[in-house]
């Protein structure tokens, strides 16, 4: 269903972004829908195998931080499930850091004010930067990601996701294994 009927769904920070973009672009907006899922299947291979879902149809967001000089940066990456983000090099080098590093899960949480296993592009703070692995920007077809809650995700053409202010990167994504 359409996201924006459904905000109890929806992480309060989720919600306000897509409000916004509601305001700016209402057909972007209607494509956003949400669904109910069981928040114990929010990880995404029990929810791709639970579901029957393809794997490269969703799309991870892991947030990072890197420091230089005594300064954090943080800066969230999503890419594809089927591959993993390049922290240690290609973000590393877009944030400036000497070295980057996953944000533990508890500063995750606080900071995005998002449940672990929910977090999304989807209305994280807006001095962070969101790199999207150019390859889900490009995609006309849906990806599912977080809501910021366990309990649902979200479904939107991966092009949609520029709406929210994203920044595209070619090679973002890396092949497992």
């Amino acid at each position: 269903m359409p996201a924006l009927t459904r905000p109890d769904l929806l992480a309060a920070p989720t919600l306000a972004a897509l409000q916004d973009v509601a305001e700016r672009d209402p057909a972007t907006a209607e494509r956003v829908l949400v669904t109910e899922i069981d928040p114990d299947l929010a990880d995404t291979a029990a929810l791709t195998e639970a579901y029957g879902l393809d794997l490269h149809a969703s799309a991870n967001c892991v947030l990072v931080v890197g420091r230089r000089a005594g300064e954090e940066r943080f800066a969230a990456c999503v890419v594809r499930a089927t591959t993993r983000a390049d922290v240690n090099n290609l973000v590393r080098r877009l944030i400036d850091a000497r070295k980057a590093t996953f944000l533990p899960t508890d500063r995750a949480v606080e900071l995005s004010g998002m449940e672990y296993g929910g977090i999304t592009p989807i209305g994280l703070p807006a001095d962070w930067r969101v790199l999207v692995d150019a390859d889900v920007l490009a995609d006309d077809a849906n990806v599912i990601v977080g809501s910021g809650v366990r309990r649902s995700k979200v479904l939107l053409p991966g092009r949609d996701l520029a709406a929210f202010g994203v920044e595209a990167v070619d090679g973002l994504g890396m092949p497992v294994g």
